[in-house]
């Protein structure tokens, strides 16, 4: 009887700490992984000379584009985005938000997505399904003060899974997020020397929450914004 094929898992942002913790994860259930940063030195460092690594900008759609279309002639295919790329701003006042920050905002949390679901969706469709997980954030359901370009551009982020849930569903495609609260990372500490760590979620925690919403036990699961607040 022939086996079945591994999972191919593409994962944006994977040079970063929840990028890998997903990658680990999903490497210790026995996917293929397509390791997607616009850092290739850092994906380097992070993996060594997997084959997987693909050093593309996501705000550059035709970069994206050519780098992907030979790794799915190689693989035959790709099963699901884990769609963790984005960055994070605060100290602004709605009112003194200047272009550069609410533009670089809004292009890594929400024009990312559109543009890797461009190119990506398609090939979902034509194979006949698959899932996206993407990271919005806890803080993007209200605003705060001096974080309103953040949380607009977690919010859109929100908003496009809601709304490609509902135009893929009935394709075949689940498409969800999860909204984590701080992650308790190396850069984060090091920015909050004061704040409780413990409070926050640990990549390898939300990783596996990612994981499960990219599984077949999450197959009826559509258009979720999952809370992922930590304090284990």
């Amino acid at each position: 009887m022939a086996s079945t094929p591994a999972r191919t898992i593409l994962i944006t942002g994977a040079a970063g700490h929840l990028g890998r913790a997903a990658a680990a994860r999903a490497r210790a259930q026995g996917a293929r992984l397509l390791l997607l940063d616009r850092d290739a030195a850092a994906l380097q460092r992070a993996y060594g000379d997997d084959q997987g690594l693909l050093a593309a900008d996501l705000l550059d759609r035709a970069q994206l584009a050519q780098a992907l279309a030979p790794q799915i002639a190689r693989l035959g295919r790709i099963d699901t985005l884990l769609h963790i790329a984005g960055g994070f701003r605060m100290g602004e006042a709605v009112h003194e938000t200047s272009a550069g920050n609410w533009d670089f905002l809004m292009d890594l949390n929400a024009r990312s997505l559109v543009n890797v679901a461009a190119v990506l969706v398609p090939h979902l469709l034509a194979q006949g399904g698959g899932r996206i997980v993407t990271v919005g954030a806890g803080a993007a359901l209200r605003g705060g003060a001096q974080m309103g370009a953040y949380a607009a551009s977690k919010s859109a982020l929100i908003r496009l899974t809601e709304s490609m849930s509902a135009e893929l569903r009935h394709q075949g495609v689940n498409v969800n997020c999860v909204l984590p609260s701080i992650i308790d990372t190396p850069d984060n500490r090091a920015a909050m020397p004061e704040a409780d760590a413990t409070q926050w979620v640990h990549p390898d925690a939300l990783a596996d929450v990612m994981l499960f919403l990219a599984s077949d036990a999450a197959r009826a699961v559509h258009g979720a914004a999952v809370p992922v607040s930590g304090l284990v």
